[in-house]
């Protein structure tokens, strides 16, 4: 018997390296780290893009009536504009009023807040309007029943959401 062993055949990939691990094992530890360093980063990214993703809601909730504020301040100098003149005249507080308003309309608008402000004999929509009452309409009347009277109070939309229904009296059914 010989004590001599089987020479085996090896290939370059099974070769062991100076570790004594074959070089194709090397490789798949150098691959593994390789990839689990990507998903590290990626999700570092995500992890960032999240925050800053909160940050930016937080952001835009804080100021979000910033706009709004800015254009009401011209109508808050107007009104301090008028206290400060005790000695001005009915006419022209009057005048300084309606100014006012028209100032007050064109930063609603601008803030995309508009009027509802339905016509006598428009149909009653429940979507846009509070009906406070219903009256009966006269014989002979053209109007037809669930069709507006009369506008007790303006409402408002903001971005065609209702904010404020319009106050409405309706015509009940005959």
């Amino acid at each position: 018997m010989s004590n001599e062993t089987p020479e085996h055949d090896l290939s370059a990939s099974d070769a062991p390296s100076a570790e004594g691990k074959p070089e194709a094992v090397l490789a798949l530890e150098a691959r593994l780290a390789e990839m689990s360093d990507a998903y590290l980063r990626a999700k570092a990214e995500a992890e960032n893009a999240r925050r800053r993703a909160d940050e930016d809601v937080a952001k835009a909730r804080k100021f979000a009536v910033e706009g709004f504020a800015e254009a009401m301040l011209p109508v808050l100098d107007s009104l301090e504009a008028a206290i400060a003149r005790p000695d001005a005249t009915p006419e022209q507080m009057l005048e300084g009023v309606h100014a006012t308003r028209r100032q007050l309309v064109q930063a609603l608008e601008r803030n995309k807040v508009v009027e509802i402000n339905p016509a006598p004999a428009a149909k009653f929509d429940p979507h846009q309007h509070q009906a406070i009452s219903a009256v009966p309409l006269p014989d002979g009347s053209e109007q037809g029943p669930n069709t507006i009277v009369a506008v007790l109070q303006k409402g408002y939309l903001i971005a065609d959401r209702v904010l404020r229904p319009a106050l409405v009296t309706v015509s009940a059914p005959r």
